[in-house]
Formats: C-alpha cells, sequence, structure tokens
C-alpha cells in the first residue's frame, strides 16, 4: 500500500476530530500532495524580511489553489452520491479555508455545507446538524451576506429536515432557497428549479400530491392539466409558498403575507 509523505500524513491526520486512512484520501491526495509538501516547507535560513513576505504570499497563493481543488473535489464525489469520498476534500477544504481566512469567515460555510450534506447522504444527521448549526451561526454574524450563501445554506437546512421528517420546517427552508436562489439567478434558472422539485417531493412525502403537481407544472414549459390550472388555491399555495418565506431579523424565518 501506498504511503503518504510525512508532511502530508501530518496534515491528513491532524484535522480536527477526525482521523482518516490512506484509502479515504486517493483521489484528493494524488492532486494535492505536492503542493500540501511545498506549503510547509519553510523559507530559507537568513532571508531577509522582504523575501520572507514573498514566501508568504507565495504560500496564501497554493493555500488558495488548493482550496480550489478540495471544494471542486467534494462537489464532484457529491454529485456523484459518493459521499464518503466528499469527507476528505470537504475537510481539507475546511482546514484550508481556516488557516487562509480565519475560524469565523463566511468563506468556511461552502465546506460546512458539503460536510452536511456528505453525512445527510450517509445518514449521519446529527453530525450533519452540528455543520449547518456553524454555518447557520457564521451567515447570521456576517452582514450582507450574499444571497447564493443564503440559498445554498437553506436548500441543505431543507434538505436536513426532510430527512429528519421535519416536513413542515423543510418546506419552509426550500421556500427561502427558491427565494435567494431566484433573487440570485432568475426565476427559470436550473439552480431555482432545483428549488422547486425538492419542494414538490417533500408536498409527495405529506400525501399532497396536488400541491406537488402544481410545483412541477411552474417548470413545466406546457400549459399544466386541467384539472391543476381550475385548482386556484393550490396554483396560489405554490405561488405564494415559494416567494414569501424571508430571511428575518436576526435570521429567524418567518412568513411575510
Amino acid at each position: 500500500m501506498r504511503t503518504l509523505p510525512e508532511t502530508c500524513s501530518t496534515e491528513v491526520h491532524t484535522m480536527p476530530g477526525h482521523i482518516l486512512l490512506l484509502t479515504d484520501w486517493i483521489s484528493i491526495h494524488e492532486k494535492v500532495c505536492p503542493l500540501l509538501v511545498s506549503i510547509h516547507a519553510p523559507a530559507p535560513f537568513g532571508t531577509l524580511g522582504t523575501d520572507q513576505d514573498h514566501h508568504h504570499k507565495e504560500r496564501v497563493k497554493k493555500q488558495e489553489y488548493l482550496i480550489e481543488i478540495a471544494h471542486l473535489e467534494a462537489q464532484r464525489w457529491v454529485s456523484k452520491k459518493r459521499f464518503q469520498d466528499v469527507l476528505p476534500a470537504a475537510l481539507l477544504f475546511l482546514r484550508l479555508a481556516m488557516q487562509v481566512y480565519g475560524t469565523c469567515a463566511v468563506e468556511l460555510v461552502p465546506a460546512y455545507l458539503l460536510l452536511a450534506q456528505a453525512n445527510i447522504g450517509l445518514g449521519s444527521l446529527s453530525q450533519a446538524h452540528e455543520y449547518l448549526s456553524k454555518a447557520e451561526w457564521t451567515v447570521m454574524k456576517t452582514p450582507g451576506c450574499s444571497h447564493t450563501v443564503l440559498h445554498q445554506l437553506h436548500r441543505t437546512l431543507g434538505r436536513l429536515h426532510a430527512a429528519m421528517g421535519k416536513y413542515t420546517s423543510a418546506l419552509t427552508h426550500f421556500a427561502n432557497d427558491v427565494y435567494y436562489a431566484s433573487e440570485m439567478f432568475g426565476l427559470d434558472s436550473t439552480v431555482t428549479s432545483g428549488g422547486y422539485f425538492l419542494m414538490a417531493d417533500v408536498f409527495l412525502k405529506q400525501n399532497k400530491p396536488d400541491v406537488a403537481l402544481s410545483l412541477y407544472a411552474e417548470l413545466d414549459t406546457h400549459p399544466p392539466p386541467v384539472h391543476i390550472e381550475s385548482s386556484v388555491s393550490v396554483k396560489r399555495l405554490s405561488s405564494h409558498c415559494v416567494r414569501v418565506y424571508r430571511w428575518r431579523v436576526h435570521g429567524t424565518l418567518t412568513c411575510v403575507s
């Protein structure tokens, strides 16, 4: 079996709360090992202050590049639903982001969300909740947080609540997801459409197929079936629920009439 270089091994096994085996690291490790080693290389002995500053800036650039790689790899594994493989990349993403941006920066939120998604997929809902709590706290402490981050946060919270059987709160989060996604990407975006589908899935779990169908109809370029068109209250409900829930004061979710 291949072994990690000493520097890389330290980087892997000192991640907070996790001991990662080599087999968990194959995919991400092969992409980042050389840069991990170079990041830990000290500045040459006796270098002047200006050279040390240059060395530090170069190290930060390498860390930012590693963050991008780890982020993309974690997203790739999520898209393939290989949730166990998400963890090493997402943990490296989180660790490096903390080093570069600090432990309370909003740049950590995407890493928390990827770790939460992985744990939801693995059925570790309490661990997912822990990561999402950190993400929520970070967002609450960040004035003017981008709509992209808010949409991603609410979508992941909705997934967790749906997995826990908390369908009412899941719908609230998915409605916020759709609102922020539409603000950022537009109503016709495939990103926004994903929120509609997730809401419809929850309504199906609640044995409300009429509402679910009305949401699917929102996404259909063809006219909806007659029985959906005639159900005015259902159409109003679907339009209402995806637009009126807003992120309000201090992160409290309320319904706006």
